[in-house]
């Protein structure tokens, strides 16, 4: 089904409500002005508070970076699958544990693919 297209000014979240930021390898297409995010791009998270308990204490595993796993199926800029709103991806610790999905909550509202 069609979706928006990711883009480097995105407004994202981990499960836990830390903010996702992207990094473009993306150099020629643009949405609104701003680079279109495709598979490969670094996502990165900030402000993570998760913790796991560790017998009467907590450790903290936070959030550091979100991994894409299902991209666009037809659409891709310079060689590369589009991300789209739809998107589906995971958010990992620094020991690369599974936290959950991210939840993308805006991205530009002009572009569309599959």
């Amino acid at each position: 089904m069609a979706d928006f297209l990711q883009h480097v000014g995105l407004t994202a979240m981990c499960p836990h409500g830390g903010q996702v930021s992207v990094v473009s390898t993306n150099t020629r297409v643009k949405a609104m002005g701003q680079f279109v995010a495709v598979m490969g791009d670094t996502y990165t998270v900030a402000g993570c508070p998760f913790q796991i308990p560790v017998g009467p204490a907590t450790k903290p595993q936070p959030c550091v970076k979100v991994q894409w796993l299902v991209p666009a199926i037809r659409v891709k800029v310079m060689g590369k699958q589009v991300l789209l709103k739809s998107s589906t991806g995971i958010c990992q610790s620094a020991e690369l544990i599974p936290q959950g999905p991210p939840n993308v909550v805006l991205t530009q509202m002009r572009v569309k693919g599959v």
